[in-house]
C-alpha cells in the first residue's frame, strides 16, 4: 500500500512537471493598422489667364498681401475689406503668367526672381482715392511687405509693380509655370499655385 502510494505520488509530480516545463504558445499579434493613403491633391486648375470682370473696379483700396503654405499649394491673399465677394463677384481681377513683368503707366521692366512669373492685377487702388495717401505701404519694385517667400514649396519672390489708374498691379515669382486657381472670398481674394502637375503631396 505503501509503496503504490509512492509510485502515484512520482506519477503526479511527473506530469506536473510535464506540463511546466511545455512553453505557453505566444497570443498572436495584432496586425499593424492599415495606414490610410493621403488624398491627392486637386488637379485641373490649369495655368491660363483667369480673370474676372463682374463687379469690376472698387475705390476700396487694397489694406494687405499676405501669404502662407498649405499641402498642395502656395497661397496669396490680397486683402480688401468693405468690398464683399463671394461666388458673384464684387472686385474685377487678371491673374496670368508672363515673360516679364513691365509696371503700368511707366513700363518699366521690373525682375522678379523664379522660374516664372504670376502678374496679379485687382481692379482697386492700393491707396486712398480722396486723399491720395498709400492704404498698403508697399514700393514700386520692391518685396511686399511682411511676406517672405523663404521656405515655400512653390513661392519664390514677390514684387509690388505699381498701383496705377485705380489697379493694382503684383508680381509673384514662382518655382515653374504650375497650376492655379483664383477665389473670390468675402473681402479678399486668393490666388493658389500648386507645387505639381500630377496631384502629388
Amino acid at each position: 500500500m505503501q509503496t503504490r502510494t509512492i509510485y502515484v505520488t512520482l506519477a503526479l509530480v511527473g506530469a506536473a512537471l510535464s506540463t511546466a516545463a511545455t512553453p505557453a504558445l505566444a497570443a498572436p499579434s495584432a496586425a499593424p493598422a492599415a495606414t490610410a493613403p493621403s488624398p491627392a491633391c486637386p488637379t485641373g486648375w490649369g495655368s491660363l489667364a483667369k480673370s474676372a470682370t463682374a463687379g469690376t473696379a472698387t475705390t476700396t483700396p487694397v489694406r494687405d498681401v499676405r501669404t502662407g503654405r498649405h499641402d498642395c499649394y502656395d497661397r496669396m491673399v490680397v486683402d480688401l475689406p468693405g468690398t464683399g465677394g463671394g461666388s458673384a463677384g464684387a472686385v474685377g481681377y487678371t491673374v496670368r503668367y508672363v515673360d516679364r513683368l513691365y509696371q503700368d503707366g511707366s513700363g518699366t521692366r521690373i525682375p522678379v526672381t523664379g522660374g516664372a512669373v504670376l502678374e496679379v492685377r485687382v481692379a482697386a487702388p492700393s491707396y486712398d482715392p480722396e486723399t491720395g495717401e498709400p492704404a498698403y505701404p508697399a514700393r514700386a519694385g520692391q518685396p511686399l511687405p511682411g511676406v517672405n517667400p523663404a521656405g515655400y514649396r512653390t513661392f519664390r519672390d514677390t514684387r509690388f509693380a505699381a498701383s496705377f489708374e485705380g489697379d493694382t498691379q503684383i508680381g509673384l515669382g514662382v518655382r515653374a509655370r504650375l497650376p492655379f486657381r483664383v477665389l473670390q472670398l468675402q473681402d479678399r481674394l486668393v490666388i493658389d499655385v500648386a507645387h505639381s502637375w500630377t496631384g502629388a503631396r
